[in-house]
Formats: structure tokens, sequence, C-alpha cells
């Protein structure tokens, strides 16, 4: 006989999980002893929201599902907001939990609340197991699910009773099987869809390659693909750093332009979501689509393609590849060499502003001095994480050539603190810097503690303005200057760290980063409270994102939307 915190613990290290995220709770106590006990590597939070967005950055880092423990009632709702940032972005999270042991249950236990029927909405499978001998098998089913092998990735929650973590089971009764990766429902690739999609990109025109988060697994063969076609190539957030950020087809300061005089969009891993104007009509004004992905959202949703192929994408790339044969591409040579000739002029008035831009009135320095700081600093194999409103709109224009974590698709801000520890974790090795603005690091500041804890050399660079200062440009110009509830304090975020066992360091100069960065990562973990103007409006305010508007993410957008439909109309 075993127990069944003993089977799950057995499973775990089945899988061999590189740590766990949790917080500890007399719910998971069972549970939480036994993984010690056995020698995983437990990574202990202060909040466990925090605990799910450090298994979130370990799967997107590693592509292998991360694992969060956190106890039942009000650590498992604490868990929703990290829950729900995993659900949208799709990244592969297992959730365990503990709750309220079936003799007491709908009793008014302690902590009791219906777990299950709260996070069903924001996972991909989410059950209670009553049955200890089902304790196994069910964590099995929960790792595939999330792993994407019926469907979307993303995260899959188990809630165990106590009773039934202290319950003992025969080790006869335990199905080994479920201890064994399971393959992914694809099929493979068919003959003529690959011709199909090869004949579409080789006969356009003016194509651009837009790749995604389920394109990661398939860099080398997108690039042979854009080396072969000669076309233009856009990342996002979900994909910065798969294509070199020197590859001729790079041409990331001329989105806008590029998506509107496309014939032919070939879109890779990527959904059609808000960043991509849905695929409107409006602003992909003259392109036909080729969808190319794993999965529904990657595939069909909002704009369908003139060819959709759902399968395992690098062999999807290779299977296209080799029906193009030795086809010649038709792009138009001179729009190519236009876009990339505006690109580089651009991204060299961008490369002055980072070390020219000038303060603003308040005295404050620009971001952008700060980022362009912080990107003399980085070593080739950096890990980038940026978080906030502001600041990451701007560092979302300077970050193309490292590995890249941001508040992602959900715009969650306060994952930052959490996704730079638990990349300092899992590349101890490598420079991790975290860029944050003040508010949002203000949702996981006490996670300092845990990083200084666990031993995670992170340097976390606070942008601070003292606002939320996106929502302030907005309530300055689009309603009357009423300032509600934007301003925050001008807090000592050195000195937090400092009271956590962090060293910290306030900046005001930008002539005195440079050195201050060096100090900071060869003192990591170390935080640097930076001072940066309010004045500077960023790339996302002048897009008008914060104003929400009626039909599409940006103004631009949203009026050319409206002139569409009034042309219909």
């Amino acid at each position: 006989m075993m127990k069944v915190y003993e089977a799950i613990a057995q499973f775990l290290i089945s899988k061999e999980v590189p740590r766990i995220f949790g917080l500890c709770g007399g719910h998971i106590q069972p549970l939480w002893d036994e993984i010690a006990r056995r020698g995983l590597k437990l990574v202990d939070v202060r909040d466990e929201k925090a605990a799910v967005h450090m298994a979130q950055a370990q799967a997107e880092l590693t592509g292998k599902p991360g694992v969060a423990l956190v106890t039942a009632g009000p650590g498992m709702t604490n868990a929703v907001t990290g829950i729900a940032n995993a659900f949208v972005s799709r990244v592969p999270v297992v959730v365990l939990t503990g709750s309220t042991p079936r003799p007491q249950r709908g009793k008014g236990a302690l902590q009791e609340i219906e777990q299950v029927e709260i996070v069903r909405a924001v996972t991909r499978a989410a059950q209670r197991i009553d049955a200890p001998e089902s304790a196994v098998k069910a964590l099995a089913d929960a790792f595939a699910i999330a792993e994407g092998c019926l469907n979307e990735p993303g995260p899959a929650f188990v809630d165990f009773p106590t009773d039934v973590l202290r319950s003992s089971i025969p080790q006869a009764d335990i199905d080994l099987a479920g201890f064994q990766s399971r393959p992914h429902s694809f099929g493979t690739v068919g003959t003529k869809s690959a011709r199909k999609a090869a004949d579409l990109i080789w006969s356009a025109k003016r194509p651009v390659v837009i790749t995604g988060r389920g394109a990661k697994s398939a860099g080398r063969e997108i690039v042979k693909m854009l080396d072969r076609v000669g076309c233009v190539y856009l990342d996002t957030a979900e994909s910065k750093g798969l294509v070199p950020a020197g590859h001729p087809a790079f041409v990331p300061s001329m989105r806008a332009r590029a998506m509107t005089e496309a014939d032919l969009v070939i879109t890779i891993g990527r959904s059609l979501d808000y960043q991509l104007a849905y695929g409107s009509r409006a602003v992909f004004k003259n392109a036909g689509f080729v969808r190319i992905g794993a999965f529904e959202a990657e595939v069909q949703k909002n704009r369908r393609g003139e060819a959709e192929i759902s399968g395992p994408i690098r062999e999807t790339m290779g299977a296209i590849l080799k029906a193009a044969d030795d086809r010649r591409p038709s792009v138009d040579s001179g729009w190519i060499t236009a876009l990339r000739r505006e690109d580089r002029k651009r991204r060299s008035a961008l490369e002055n502003k980072l070390q020219t831009a000038p303060p603003g009135r308040d005295g404050g320095m620009h971001p952008y001095r700060l980022l362009g700081a912080v990107k003399k600093a980085l070593a080739p194999d950096a890990v980038v994480v940026a978080d906030g409103g502001d600041i990451l709109s701007f560092a979302r224009q300077v970050f193309s050539e490292w590995t890249y974590l941001d508040s992602g698709p959900f715009g969650c801000l306060g994952v930052g603190a959490p996704y730079g520890i638990s990349a300092a974790l899992t590349f101890p090795e490598r420079q991790v810097v975290v860029v944050t603005g003040d508010g949002a690091f203000g949702f996981n500041a006490m996670e300092l503690d845990t990083c200084r804890r666990h031993g995670a050399r992170v340097v976390f660079v606070v942008a601070n303005n003292a606002a939320w200062n996106i929502e302030r440009h907005d309530q300055l110009l689009n309603y009357q200057g009423r300032l509600v509830g934007v301003d925050l304090e001008k807090c000592d975020y050195a000195a937090l760290a400092g009271s956590l066992g962090v060293q910290g360091v306030r900046v005001t100069d930008p002539e005195g980063l440079p050195d201050a960065l060096k100090n900071a990562f060869e003192l990591a973990p170390s935080l640097l409270d930076v001072s940066v103007t309010r004045d500077a409006p960023s790339p996302d305010f002048l897009s008008g994102i914060a104003g929400v508007p009626d039909l599409q993410a940006l103004t631009k957008w949203d009026e050319m939307e409206a002139g569409l439909s009034g042309e219909k109309g």
C-alpha cells in the first residue's frame, strides 16, 4: 500500500519536474511534506498568484509544463489570476490544490468553496478527485491536456480533498502507463494542403510572415522559407528572438505598412487576436491568408485563410518547403527593398533616441534612455522580462534579439518579478533582467524576498514615474485633466529592496546607468530604482489603446474598421 500523496510525488519525479512553485497550507501539507522529503525542489513564494506566474515562465522557457501547488480557499482564489493569464497565453501549467475533506463537505468547513467551478472557465480541464484510486490517472490526464494532446495547451487544475491525499491505495492499482508521456493527437500534413500553401506563398508578390507562440519549435524551417521566398517577416511578443534581429526579412518598424500593403499574410502558430486587428479586411486591405498552426485559434479563428493547415508546425513547414521544390518566388523586389530601407532608417532613429532622448519637464529621465542603457548591458543569451503599461510599450520597441517574456495578451501586470525569478532559476548561468513599471512592480514586490531566499540572480529595473502613466495621459487628454487614481507616491523601491535583503540603488542620471547596471549584474539579485519622466507619451498611448475603442484595439484601426462598416452599410 502507498498513500496518495506518495503516488503523486512519485509521478512528479517520473515527469522530471525541475521545481514546484507554491505556498504551504494545511489542506496540502501531506503532499507538501512528501515532495520536500523526496528532495523535489520547492520554491515557496509570498502569494499564490506569483507561484502560477513562475510556473508559466518556466513552461514558456523550457516548453514543458510548469507545476504550482497551492492550498485551499483563498490560496486557490489568489492563484486564479495566474491561471487565467496562462489560459489566455496558451501555456501548459498544472495547478494542484487541496480542499475540504469529504466527510466535512457541505457543512461550512474551513476554507470550503467550489474550487473547480471557479476555475473551469479559465482552464483546459478542471476536476476534483474523490476516488483515491483515480489520483494518478487524473494527474496524468492533467499533464497531457496541459501540453495540448487533445486541444490547445493551457492550464489544467486538479483538486485533491485532504482526506484523499492521506488515503492508502494498493501499489498494484497504480496504472504505470499514466507515468508515460502521451503523443499529441496530430495527423500527418497532407501533400495536397502543403502544395496549395506553397502555390499561394510562391505566387505572392507582397508576402508577409507573422509568427506566434506556436512557431517556437520551427525557427530553422521558418528562416529557410524566409530565405527562399525573400518575403517580409514580423514577429510578435510571443515569438521575439525566433528569427535573428539582423535577418534581412525582419522589418519590425514597418509593421503597419506591411500589414496594409501585403497581398498574402502567412500566420505561423499565431492567432489573429486584437494585436493583429482580428485579421480585419479594414487593416489587411489587400491580403489573402495562409493559416498554419496546431490548434483552431491558430488556424481558423476570426479571419479564415485561403489555405489552412493544422498539424505539427515544424513538419508542416518542412512539407511546404518540399512542395515548393525549386520554384522561383514571385516577390516584388522593389517593395521588399523599400520596406527594408525604411525599416533600417527607423531603427537607426530609434537607436539615436536610446542615446539622446531628453528628460521631461519634470526632470525625469526619458524611458528610452533607460532602455538604451539596459540594452547595451545585455549579453547575447540574456533573458529580458518586461512588465507594466507605459514602460512595456517602450520596451516592446527595443528588445528584439533576446529571449523575451512580457505581460502577454491578457495584459497581466505584475508578472515581472515572478517571471524573472523563475527565469533565473531555470537559467542560473544567464543574465536575467526585469524591466518593470513602478505600478506593476507593486503587485508582486514582496517576491524580492523569494528571490533572495532561493538565490535567483535577477536584476530588477524599476522605471519609477510615480503614476499609472498611460491612464494618466488618457485622463489629461480625454477627461478634461481630471486625474483620478493615477498618481502614485514616489516610493523608494531601492530601500524596499534593501529591507528584503536585495541590494537596491536609486538612479536619477542616465550617465550613471552603465556603471549601476554593471554592478547590479555582478551583485545580483539587485534592484535599480530609476526616476523616469511622466511627460513622455508611450507608443501604446499614442496608438489609442488606453481609450479602448469600440471596434478595434487601436484608434487608427478602429477608424479604418468604422470606414469599412460604413462602406458595407
